[in-house]
């Protein structure tokens, strides 16, 4: 290993643009691992530059350590992802997107509408749930995540 090929802590947050605790807690999750030097210092390969990148990219998408954890864990050797390793990860941050991005769009139509409707009537809201119907469907707001109100 050439020392270009390895960065400081310090150098790793810099160039991700994320705080220097952050590097740690990222560590601590497993998510990266550094090594010591003689000094006893933390040093990275550059390539975990990519892996926390991708790390920033699946918050940004909205999952959580643990999927990101998961995620990591298909990988063999726990590498930093590939082109070909993130086309097959993509597809299912793709698949996620799509599904918030429509569950989001159903929650502004409705919202829209229920705000702007005049009704002044519940039972004639498409939100409306008496006597908690909508629960034998499943948790959440389920007429926001897409089921059909029963008619009153």
């Amino acid at each position: 290993m050439r020392a270009s090929d390895v960065i400081s802590i310090g150098d790793l947050a810099a160039r991700v643009g994320v705080s220097v605790s952050a590097i740690r807690f990222y560590e601590a999750r497993g998510l990266i691992h550094p090594f010591r030097n003689a000094g006893g210092q933390r040093r990275f390969l550059r390539s975990d530059i990519r892996r926390v990148s991708f790390v920033l990219i699946a918050q940004q998408i909205g999952l959580t350590i643990e999927q990101i954890q998961a995620e990591l864990a298909k990988l063999p050797d726990g590498r930093t992802p590939t082109l070909a390793d993130w086309r097959r990860i993509s597809d299912g941050f793709r698949r996620l997107l799509d599904d918030r991005i429509a569950a989001l769009a159903r929650t502004r139509d409705r919202l829209d509408s229920c705000i702007g409707c005049g009704c002044l009537s519940l039972r004639k809201c498409a939100l409306y749930n008496p006597q908690d119907r909508a629960a034998s469907r499943g948790a959440g707001p389920r007429y926001v995540m897409g089921d059909k109100p029963e008619p009153a």
